[in-house]
């Protein structure tokens, strides 16, 4: 049975957050509030866990979730390399709703799913979010809405869409925007936008060349 916590409350946040530990640590499936929409959360390094995510939106693995870090370590210890232009992106934009593409580390014991030897990592600007995954370690994350269907805006709506497939619900209020991130793939010569969302191009363009700028935002917001 789902269980759900009010983090407004100093000890529901608390209880919530010990509960969603204890959850992704034995497979179990987590909906999260982070800067940009709700994630669906479930630990990076379990099988098992992400096969239960991506049967939960009801998506296959040639959509392997993107994974969420608690800190820019956690992140460096992820990728091969951050290369040639991720630490001016991550000094401007992170914590915040920016995707990075890296090449995944060759070391990494884990399966996503078909991520052709990438991974997408983000930094969300959540105090929940990064409090839980400070705790948990990297988290397989993705929107918390099934494949196809509108994010949400709040708990209730990721709740009304997954209900019991999901252990743990933290509620940590509406997002203020319940806009997707900006994802740039740094696995090519220069950085690519993968897809538009938070953060504008003009804002990347202050810190970093960018090319192959999509029209508008591309496919859903699963990558949260």
């Amino acid at each position: 049975m789902s269980a759900r916590y009010d983090c407004a409350d100093a000890q529901q946040r608390e209880a919530g957050i010990s509960a969603a530990v204890t959850t992704a640590r034995s497979g179990g499936l987590i909906v999260l509030p982070t800067d940009t929409v709700y994630g669906l959360g479930a630990d990076a390094f379990t099988p098992e866990a992400v096969s239960r995510l991506l049967a939960a939106k009801g998506r296959g693995r040639n959509m392997p979730p993107p994974v969420l870090v608690g800190s820019v370590r956690a992140a460096t210890a992820l990728a091969e390399s951050l290369g040639a232009f991720s630490q001016d992106l991550i000094d401007e934009f992170w914590p915040g709703p920016l995707t990075l593409v890296l090449r995944a580390s060759s070391t990494l014991k884990w399966d996503l799913g078909d991520t052709n030897g990438t991974v997408a990592i983000r930094m969300p600007l959540h105090p929940v979010a990064l409090e839980l995954l400070r705790r948990t370690g990297p988290l397989a994350v993705s929107s918390a809405n099934k494949t196809g269907e509108p994010t949400g805006a709040t708990a209730a709506d990721a709740e009304a869409q997954l209900g019991e497939a999901v252990d743990v619900y933290l509620d940590g209020g509406p997002c203020s925007e319940n806009v997707p991130s900006t994802i740039v793939d740094l696995t090519g010569s220069m950085p690519r936008v993968l897809r538009n969302g938070a953060i504008t191009p003009d804002q990347l363009r202050k810190v970093t060349p960018i090319i192959d700028l999509p029209a508008a935002p591309t496919g859903s917001a699963d990558a949260g």
